[in-house]
This record gives C-alpha cells, structure tokens and sequence, in this order.
C-alpha cells in the first residue's frame, strides 16, 4: 500500500514568523492580506497573490544587507484577510480594519489582490494622517472615473484616491485612455519612456512630497522580463534598482506611513513572488532605519 506523502502547508504568516495569534500587541508592522478580484479585466488570479507572497517570504533572509538591520525584530503581524463579494462592500470593511490599526498605530502593509483593494485603504490614511501624499507606481494611469460600470474598478482607483488626497506623484507609467489626460498633472506624472535609462529623475520625485508619504505599488510598473506575473503587462517597465533607490530616497526624506503591494497574479514560476516578497521587506527595512523616534 502506498502512502501519500503530506505537503508542507504554506505558511500563513509573512517571513514564516511564529507565534503569530499572540503577536499583535507587540507588532509595529501588521500584513494585510486582501484576495480580491472581482474588476480586474483580462488575466484573473490576483486573488492569489496574497498568499503567493506570504509563501515566498518564508524563504526571504531576515537580515538586510543594504541598511545593515532586521526589522522583523519589531514585530510583523500577519492578519486575517478580508474578503468581500463586491467592491463597495470591500471598501468599507477595509477602512474599518485599516482605522483600528492606525489608531493601535500600527503600519500597515496591504496585499493585494487587484488594484481597487488600495481604495478603502487610502481612504482610512487619508482620514488618519493631514496632507498625506501618495506615490504611486503603476504602469497604468488608473484615473479613469468608471470603467465596465463601476467607478471602483482596478482602472479608477487613483481617481477616486485623488478625491480623498490631493497630492498624487505618479512613476512608470507607460498606459493610459485619451479620457484620463485632462485629469493628468504632468509636473508630478513620471512616463516610463522618460525616465527609463537613468536615475537622475529620482532627485524630481521627492520634492513633490509632503512629509506623510502613502506608497501604492502595483507591480506591473516593473518590466515583464522580471515582473510576467501580472494581470495587465506591460512592455517597457522600470528595474529593480530603480524602484528600490526611489523607495530608498523616498524613505530617507519622508515619513512612510504605510504601503500597498498589488496586482500579483502567480503563475507556475516562482520569481516574481520572490520578488513582491523581497519588495515589501526591503522597503519595511528602509523605513524602519529611517524612521524619526
């Protein structure tokens, strides 16, 4: 008779941190996984994501080489996902849950799911912290006001983040519809295609800043050649090194209040799962070294 062999169950928690269900007290990070994919409008799965991450992270070295530190040593709390049927619905679970956070004064990391996950996040920093900024890197504008029927589609969400914050830095982007550029500001819009071959432009991201500082990262701003598993790729993205020395300046310079990392569909190869992982730890540890008592 032959016996199956048990897989490993994925990890629940991110980095595989034990002790999980009596952390939260003593966390400073909470993980907020939201598998939602309900507007996303050609690959599906992003709904994976959150626990593709969560898997991969598990095999993330817990030092830093670059900022010398470990900052899972101030507590990283993996939380419950939230989950809903629609986007409405999910906007206001999430902004509950965000609230209490803020108010336990939590950062929070949003996983993602489709982009329209970060709505109910920005709404409860917009509330929480005054003149927030959000920088957002995208290969997508995402400004149109509705799309397929609804204004909370994956393609509306910084429309409707500019409604609840005003100043909206936005990096890589390399697609947009003829009916978003009247709402484009183009002193504080980064197009891909001028910013590709060089860093230089990273020294004009920070000043546009407030001192609260919302990051939303939808990770198709990376090229398809590192960063395929997306739901809407796009050729001509940014590298890592480029991403992570503009998060690196950004951190040094501003208060990041907290983060979304979205827009993860898995595929069978595990690269960029890695990636997302490494992207959400390498920006915690920056945060972390730079952050004002």
């Amino acid at each position: 008779m032959q016996h199956r062999i048990k897989e490993p169950k994925p990890p629940s928690s991110f980095c595989g941190l034990p002790g999980n269900d009596n952390s939260y007290e003593q966390s400073s990070i909470i993980i907020l996984p939201i598998p939602f994919d309900k507007t996303s409008t050609w690959l599906k799965g992003a709904d994976k994501g959150p626990a593709a991450i969560i898997e991969a992270s598990a095999y993330l070295e817990l030092y830093d080489i670059e900022t010398d530190s470990e900052v899972f040593r101030k507590g990283i709390f993996t939380a419950k996902p939230i989950r809903s049927a629609s986007p409405a619905a999910l906007i206001k679970k999430t902004d509950s849950a965000v609230s209490k956070y803020l108010k336990d004064n939590k950062l929070v990391v949003t996983l993602g799911g489709e982009h329209s996950v970060s709505i109910g996040v920005i709404k409860s920093y917009a509330r929480h912290y005054k003149n927030l900024s959000i920088l957002h890197l995208d290969a997508h504008a995402d400004s149109r006001q509705s799309y397929e029927g609804t204004p909370y589609n994956h393609a509306c969400v910084i429309a409707r983040a500019r409604e609840l914050a005003g100043n909206i830095v936005s990096v890589g982007i390399r697609s947009m519809d003829i009916s978003e550029h009247p709402c484009i500001d183009s002193k504080k819009m980064f197009f891909a295609h001028k910013i590709h071959d060089s860093y230089k432009w990273i020294d004009n991201v920070v000043p546009l800043l407030t001192d609260n500082v919302y990051i939303t990262i939808d990770l198709d701003v990376f090229d398809p050649c590192i960063m395929p598993s997306t739901g809407t790729p796009e050729p001509g993205g940014l590298g890592w090194y480029q991403v992570i020395k503009l998060l690196s300046a950004v951190s040094k310079s501003k208060q990041v209040v907290g983060f979304d990392v979205v827009e993860l569909c898995p595929s069978n190869t595990k690269a960029p799962d890695f990636l997302a992982a490494k992207l959400i730890y390498t920006l915690l540890s920056y945060i972390d070294v730079n952050r004002t008592p």
